[in-house]
């Protein structure tokens, strides 16, 4: 390739933005209104800094993390990021295929444009399924029974999703799904009697099908309908953690769905302690949203989360170089995050501590010293 080295993974947006349709650039890019949040799940990161520990032998680092009793080669996964074909043709297969050579975790979202099947005819991965509650709960128990028969071995619940967030740059583009691409989940799929929603009409009557009567008596019936873990996704309080906990979610992913729901939530990497306090301890808690280095993932693992989510890194490297773009973003994050670990003295996940960062509440005295 005639281009400059790629050397980290945010330039991938810049070619991301070049090569794709501009309606299909801003889908992936934008978030809700004012786009504050999107802004602040960037640099609410870099308000964090490090207290490196010297003189420790790192000359071994073991990055392996335990996810749900799944070994990965390192804390970092591929979180739902929906209609990837629109970014790359090779689409979910691309990103199913870079996930499992990586050694971790692709979670897929219901609105792929590639079936669990098809995902998981690429080969062998561990592979969680991302899901929406639909009014109509039978469409909800035949996509969690395909999951399960394609192998996928945890249902990742979207819970801050009521409603669909005002993006303000898909209304001005008019957004719709490419006409020669379908929602590949709901296809042979009993719709009930919206069964005749085209293609291109198909996304946005999926979309209005989300159940806002959603609650935590959901959440319960989910677990009579299937044995698999259950994450839920979108939990930034304290409170919704401790409710987590109560209701038999196996995990929780503090998430504010890219900045794309509700603007004006803190950034995930300033929810995720008060969200692991709620937790205490009694399920794991893992990070979605602005992780862009290997610095970020330290940072969230210091902060308590057991594990990171990638979502828009994957998209753009996809549209930017397909399947070697995304396994040059897992590699460049898991390179760079062995570095910070050496460089911070820590050898495997059990030695980063809460210690090894100071957040800006303490930098301005709220919090009580530590010594």
């Amino acid at each position: 390739m005639g281009e400059v080295t790629v050397t980290n993974v945010t330039e991938y947006q810049a070619i991301a933005k070049q090569k794709l349709p501009k309606m299909i650039y801003d889908y992936y890019a934008s978030g809700a209104e004012d786009e504050w949040t999107l802004q602040e799940n960037r640099e609410a990161f870099a308000r964090i800094l490090f207290r490196p520990r010297i003189l420790i032998d790192v000359s071994k680092i073991d990055m392996t993390a335990n996810v749900l009793g799944f070994k990965l080669s390192m804390p970092i996964m591929i979180a739902p990021s929906a209609m990837q074909k629109m970014a790359h043709p090779d689409g979910e297969y691309a990103t199913a295929r870079a996930a499992s050579a990586a050694g971790t975790i692709m979670t897929l979202s219901s609105w792929a444009t590639s079936s669990v099947e098809e995902v998981a005819s690429t080969g062998p991965g561990i592979r969680f399924f991302q899901l929406y509650v639909y009014k109509n709960r039978k469409v909800v128990e035949q996509l969690v029974r395909r999951a399960e028969k394609a192998g996928f071995k945890a249902i990742a619940l979207t819970v801050d999703t009521p409603r669909l967030g005002r993006r303000e740059a898909d209304i001005k583009n008019r957004f719709v799904l490419p006409p020669n691409l379908t929602l590949k989940n709901f296809e042979g799929l009993d719709l009930g009697k919206m069964d005749q929603a085209n293609d291109s009409g198909l996304a946005s009557y999926v979309a209005g099908q989300i159940d806002r009567t959603l609650s935590w008596k959901d959440v319960k019936w989910l677990q009579t309908i299937t044995t698999l873990p259950i994450l839920v996704k979108g939990v930034i309080t304290g409170e919704d953690a401790r409710l987590a906990v109560e209701n038999g979610a196996a995990g929780i992913i503090v998430s504010n769905h890219g900045a794309r729901q509700l603007d004006y939530v803190p950034a995930t990497i300033s929810a995720l302690e008060e969200v692991v306090q709620g937790a205490a301890g009694r399920l794991p808690v893992f990070l979605d949203g602005g992780v862009r280095r290997g610095t970020d993932v330290f940072k969230a693992l210091a902060l308590g989360a057991a594990g990171v989510f990638i979502g828009r890194p994957v998209v753009f490297s996809l549209a930017a170089a397909g399947e070697a773009g995304v396994s040059n973003v897992l590699k460049m994050l898991k390179d760079e995050f062995e570095l910070t670990m050496a460089l911070s003295g820590c050898s495997s996940l059990a030695d980063i501590t809460r210690n090894h960062v100071v957040t800006e509440a303490e930098k301005l005295g709220v919090m009580p010293s530590r010594l």
